[in-house]
């Protein structure tokens, strides 16, 4: 047992969990200093955190000073957007929080090595639930390669991960859930790869249902948060779903044919823990993508610039760092793993 499993159990750790301390700051502010679910909380994360950074050192990728303002934000109000984003007034001039990193990684791969990384938070406009936060941390990379160099590149870091805290906190989290055996199994599978399943094959699995699917003008776009979980109690976990349709995804993404993106999502735990994606080369096919979604173009004069001037095949992926803490603790509500709150009139510490 590691002396922080050791010092966790000393203070009469009891089984169970802790759920809606958020909801009440006063006592939240107690109980994220004393309860041991949010010590849990804070040496997961700090496991996952670290080993991320070792994983990525070890494939030589070189940590990224990304700024948390933007100006050009990676999922603009068009077709394919996910979130909403968040603006704020800086020294006068109209500013974004980053909803991500992706355009700052994209713009210092072209300077030097094959990938490069960072673990910040960022910062998403829609009603926090259960599913999700207004401020979470992300783990984002972009390497020079295609979209199955970035789905193993998460496969390795999920395994990284998994063996890490089974190592370390192995008696911590067994004292919470129950069960290590869901960490040792992806431990386990990601040595060999999880296993994929393509859009228009899981939709064949799925059936009809309308309440599987997203809709845009009567097409379907994409896959509902039921529709995750079904997938996964069919199929098991985690599992790769790729290739989604390509006006369900931003405009970045590359097109693997004239239906489908070349992106993919790791569903486990409460559904999607990761999202990847190749992106476009040339300048003409992110001209083509915005000009689809009906984004508009201004904005992103020097990201088109980059592509015209210094083409480059790259990928990228982002984890949920809250999401993949919910999946090794067994957890459903993503609002339960921040220590410091920050959620929409939410005031907190500090």
């Amino acid at each position: 047992m590691s002396r922080a499993v050791a010092a966790v159990t000393q203070n009469n750790m009891p089984e169970g969990k802790i759920t809606g301390s958020w909801e009440n700051i006063e006592t939240h502010f107690d109980n994220s200093l004393t309860h041991p679910w949010y010590k849990a909380v804070f040496l997961l994360s700090a496991a996952i955190a670290s080993e991320s950074s070792h994983y990525f050192e070890g494939l030589k990728y070189l940590p990224a000073l990304a700024p948390v303002t933007a100006h050009s934000i990676s999922s603009p109000m068009g077709l394919g957007s996910d979130s909403l984003p968040v603006e704020i007034d800086l020294f006068g001039k109209p500013t974004y929080l980053a909803d991500s990193m992706q355009f700052h990684l994209e713009y210092l791969l072209r300077i030097a090595g094959e990938g490069v990384y960072y673990i910040m938070p960022t910062f998403r406009g829609e009603d926090s639930d259960a599913r999700h936060l207004n401020e979470f941390f992300h783990i984002e990379a972009e390497l020079k390669g295609n979209l199955d160099d970035m789905m193993k590149t998460v496969d390795g870091l999920i395994g990284a991960c998994a063996r890490r805290v089974l190592n370390e906190y192995g008696d911590l989290i067994q004292s919470i859930t129950g069960s290590t055996t869901h960490i040792a199994q992806v431990a386990n599978q990601a040595q060999r790869g999880f296993r994929r399943i393509r859009f228009d094959e899981a939709a064949k699995l799925l059936g009809d249902n309308t309440s599987n699917y997203n809709y845009l003008n009567g097409k379907i776009i994409g896959m509902t948060s039921l529709a995750e979980r079904r997938l996964m109690q069919q199929l098991g976990e985690p599992l790769w779903l790729t290739h989604l349709p390509r006006m369900g995804v931003p405009f970045y993404q590359a097109d693997a044919d004239g239906e489908y993106a070349a992106c993919a999502d790791l569903l486990m735990g409460i559904g999607e823990v990761a999202g990847c994606g190749q992106r476009h080369t040339t300048f003409e096919e992110v001209s083509n993508g915005i000009a689809a979604r009906e984004v508009d173009p201004a904005p992103y004069s020097w990201y088109l610039r980059m592509k015209r001037d210094y083409p480059l095949p790259t990928a990228g992926f982002g984890v949920g760092l809250e999401r993949l803490l919910l999946w090794m603790l067994k957890h459903e509500d993503i609002r339960d793993t921040q220590i410091f709150v920050r959620q929409k009139n939410i005031y907190g510490i500090p």
